[in-house]
């Protein structure tokens, strides 16, 4: 996760950072084991385990055949956080002696809540029931100082986050049942640490089943945040709970699509992309990953010739949403409708939303990139934390895609607001 100023405010320190930020990923958002918080009892989600495999989708449920840091392939691997259904997320306010609370822990917390329920629930289309549950309302007091942990970014074996965890689970243990809940949220009182303009170190541990353990369950999934997002432009009050809902997006089993560039691959058209600034939400691949969109909302188009299809706004329940035409079994382009409703409020050009899936490639490494309908325009905004020139990356009537090389096309034929017609054309067959 990091930030992404506007043009001309990246200080020197913080480009270091997102280089650092990549790296980190690789290490830490790994896919290792299949341990869970929550009770073994509890059905498992549509998103990671139970996407059906019909043949007409077969060919479009790309994966990987080699060790992929949280690769972007369908089903996503085992160990994470159910997407569906009902999860329930311990959230815990913690200081320390040397960075204590400021205010009420409660204060705190409502920099994230309700907001972060809302956005799953709008995203999710009413499938993900995400209740944050409070069992200690107040700061939780860590028993060395923030320094002694020696926390500089974190990775899932560093003595410090260890021992930080075992603290946690000791403070809390008499009055938290961890077997009870399917993630940990740490909201970390502001003031430990740098301020996220200079360092992110705000992290998520997910899938790791060689966690600390808690009550015999480890914790295999939790979100650690720190600094608040504050970019100096006045809208923290109103989008700074956003780096949570990315944070979250990697215990359901997503990766980060920035890079050690920044969010030039993606822009602002995903959460796992930009979590600063603007409101934005899910891409429609990460949508079907988690189970949030039924086989029959998309279409694989896996076969030679040309063929129309309708799409609808991804915001939107219902109708159908995506288009993917595979190029092998560890990739393809991925076709979406994006308007400026729901949790996408920073879409200056609705239109039709092109890119390539890569299941073979590492979370920060890039495995999602834009195509972009109109290169070096500038792009649409300049909306403070918002890629610019991906904002009027979108297809619209009368424009197409063309990837020769592929044997694919993709022309956008008729666009309003309630659907988009567009017809694809492919010279070889999958």
């Amino acid at each position: 996760m990091q930030p992404q100023p506007s043009r001309g405010r990246i200080s020197p320190r913080r480009l270091a950072a997102l280089g650092s930020v990549a790296a980190l990923t690789l290490a830490v958002c790994s896919s290792a084991g299949s341990g869970h918080l929550s009770p073994a009892t509890t059905a498992p989600g549509a998103g990671p385990s139970a996407l059906s495999r019909s043949s007409a989708h077969g060919p479009c449920m790309i994966g990987s055949d080699r060790e992929v840091q949280m690769s972007e392939g369908i089903p996503t691997d085992p160990g994470y956080t159910r997407s569906t259904g009902t999860v329930r997320a311990l959230t815990l306010m913690i200081d320390f002696s040397d960075a204590p609370g400021d205010g009420d822990a409660l204060d705190r917390y409502r920099e994230f809540f309700p907001q972060t329920r809302e956005w799953f629930t709008t995203s999710s289309y009413g499938r993900l029931d995400y209740r944050p549950e409070l069992p200690v309302p107040e700061w939780l007091r860590m028993p060395k100082s923030f320094r002694q942990y020696g926390i500089e970014r974190g990775a899932p074996f560093d003595p410090g986050y260890r021992e930080l965890i075992r603290d946690i689970v000791s403070e809390a243990d008499t009055e938290v049942d961890f077997q009870s809940y399917d993630l940990v949220n740490v909201l970390v009182t502001p003031n430990a640490g740098p301020a996220a303009l200079d360092t992110v170190l705000s992290v998520t541990f997910a899938g790791n089943d060689e966690a600390p353990t808690a009550d015999g369950r480890p914790v295999s999934n939790a979100s650690f945040v720190y600094s608040r997002q504050d970019d100096g432009s006045g809208s923290y009050a109103r989008t700074g709970y956003r780096v949570l809902p990315h944070e979250n997006g990697h215990v359901f089993g997503l990766p980060d699509l920035y890079t050690a560039e920044g969010g030039g691959a993606v822009g602002h058209w995903d959460i796992m992309s930009e979590d600063w600034g603007a409101n934005n939400d899910f891409l429609a691949w990460h949508k079907w990953k988690l189970g949030w969109l039924d086989t029959s909302q998309v279409s694989c188009v896996a076969g030679r010739g040309s063929r129309e299809y309708v799409l609808t706004p991804l915001a939107r329940a219902g109708g159908p949403k995506l288009l993917f035409v595979p190029l092998d079994a560890h990739s393809g382009y991925a076709v979406e409708v994006r308007t400026r409703e729901g949790n996408d409020e920073a879409v200056c050009r609705p239109g039709v939303l092109i890119y390539r899936v890569d299941a073979d490639v590492d979370t920060g490494m890039g495995p999602i990139t834009v195509h972009d309908a109109t290169r070096d325009s500038g792009g649409c905004t300049r909306a403070p934390n918002v890629h610019a020139e991906l904002s009027d990356a979108t297809f619209e009537p009368g424009q197409s895609f063309v990837d020769r090389e592929e044997g694919v096309r993709v022309a956008v034929l008729a666009g309003g607001e309630e659907e988009y017609r567009v017809r694809v054309t492919r010279t070889t067959s999958r």
